[in-house]
C-alpha cells in the first residue's frame, strides 16, 4: 500500500510540476518571446533537470503551452453553453478566442520562432484543430436548435468568417476592432434565424 501510495504522490508531484512550468511559460512567453528557458524554470520552482525531462527542448515547450492554451479555449464552449443561451455562450466564445489570438502576441511571436523547420510547421498545423472544431460545432448545433442563427452554417463557414481576427495588428488597439468584426459576423449569423424573424405590421 505505501509504494501505491507513493507512487500516486510521485505521478501527482509530476503533474503539478509539468503544469506550473507550462502556466509560468504561457506568462513568461507571453511577455517576450524570447524568454529564458532558465528563468522559466527558476520561476516555475522547479530544477533544470526537471523541466528539461517535461521539456527536452524551446521548441517542445512552445508547442504545448500553445496546444494547452487552446485546449483551454476550446473547452470553455461547453462550459458557455451550460450557463449561457446559445447565443449568447457563441458571442462570449468568439471574445475567449480573440483574447487568445490577439492577447497574447508574445506567444505567437514565440511559436513562430520555434517552428523554423518544415516538420514543426507541420506539427503546428494540427494543433487544436480537431478540438477548436468540435468546439465550433457544439456552439453552432445549439444555436441552430435553438433558433438563434441561420441554418446550415458549417464549422468551416464560421472559421473563414473569423479569419479576419489574424489580420489585426495585436500590438495596436486591437480589442475595439476585434468586438467590431465579431459583431459584424454574429450579426451575419442571426440574419435569416428563425428565432429572429422580423415582426410583421399589425
Amino acid at each position: 500500500m505505501r509504494h501505491r501510495q507513493t507512487g500516486t504522490r510521485l505521478r501527482s508531484d509530476a503533474q503539478r510540476n509539468r503544469e506550473r512550468i507550462l502556466e509560468v511559460a504561457l506568462a513568461e512567453l507571453t511577455r517576450a518571446a524570447d524568454a529564458p528557458l532558465s528563468a522559466i524554470a527558476k520561476k516555475a520552482g522547479v530544477g533544470q533537470g526537471t523541466f528539461y525531462r517535461n521539456f527536452p527542448s524551446r521548441e517542445a515547450l512552445v508547442l504545448e503551452v500553445y496546444r494547452y492554451e487552446v485546449q483551454q479555449v476550446a473547452e470553455a464552449a461547453e462550459q458557455l453553453l451550460r450557463t449561457r443561451p446559445p447565443d449568447q455562450a457563441l458571442r462570449e466564445w468568439m471574445d475567449r478566442l480573440a483574447q487568445y489570438a490577439l492577447a497574447k502576441a508574445g506567444l505567437a511571436d514565440a511559436l513562430r520562432s520555434a517552428t523554423t523547420t518544415t516538420n514543426a510547421r507541420g506539427t503546428l498545423a494540427g494543433l487544436g484543430h480537431g478540438s477548436v472544431t468540435q468546439a465550433v460545432t457544439s456552439l453552432l448545433e445549439a444555436n441552430e436548435r435553438a433558433g438563434t442563427i441561420r441554418s446550415g452554417v458549417t464549422p468551416q463557414d464560421f472559421l473563414l468568417a473569423i479569419a479576419g481576427l489574424w489580420q489585426i495588428d495585436p500590438h495596436d488597439d486591437w480589442q475595439a476592432r476585434a468586438e467590431r468584426l465579431l459583431d459584424l459576423v454574429m450579426d451575419g449569423l442571426r440574419t435569416g434565424a428563425p428565432g429572429t424573424a422580423a415582426p410583421t405590421d399589425s
